[in-house]
């Protein structure tokens, strides 16, 4: 069951490359966007996170951070992220694999994966607003947006 609105997002710490991690509390003090995601190189999630990656200035706007999340490596994000030219960190849930898609309600148990997912949390580390998309859609911004707009 995907978390909802008035839960405290949950910690983890993820690595962000081969040799650096970062932690949800890392964003205190600024809005958060996670993206949870089934897999790099698959179509729609490439497309849905280069639409992200076009609209960081307007996040950027609202004092929002954005992470995507997925159960691929490090690695696999790295090539990804400069295949895409993404200006904005892909967190691998790789080893336990999907532990903080799990803790979210978002790990998809029969093909291990994460759901399609998004969360706005608050400055707090509360989480304001999710969406669980199914796996096939691109579930866009304007959710986000709103979300964010929820906020001021």
């Amino acid at each position: 069951m995907i978390l909802e609105k008035g839960t405290p997002a949950p910690e983890f710490e993820l690595h962000s490359t081969p040799d650096q991690k970062l932690k949800r509390s890392d964003f205190l003090g600024k809005n958060l966007i996670l993206v949870f995601y089934p897999a790099d190189w698959s179509p729609v999630c490439g497309d849905q996170v280069t639409l992200y990656n076009e609209m960081l200035s307007i996040f950027h706007k609202y004092n929002a951070d954005i992470l995507g999340i997925s159960v691929d490596s490090s690695w696999c994000h790295d090539a990804f992220m400069g295949d895409r030219k993404l200006h904005f960190p892909l967190l691998a849930d790789f080893n336990p694999k999907g532990e903080i898609a799990k803790k979210y309600g978002v790990y998809n148990e029969e093909n291990g994966t994460s759901k399609r997912a998004l969360f706005v949390i608050d400055k707090e580390g509360t989480i304001q607003w999710s969406y669980l998309s199914p796996d096939g859609i691109n579930p866009g911004a304007d959710g986000i947006i709103d979300a964010l707009e929820n906020l001021k």
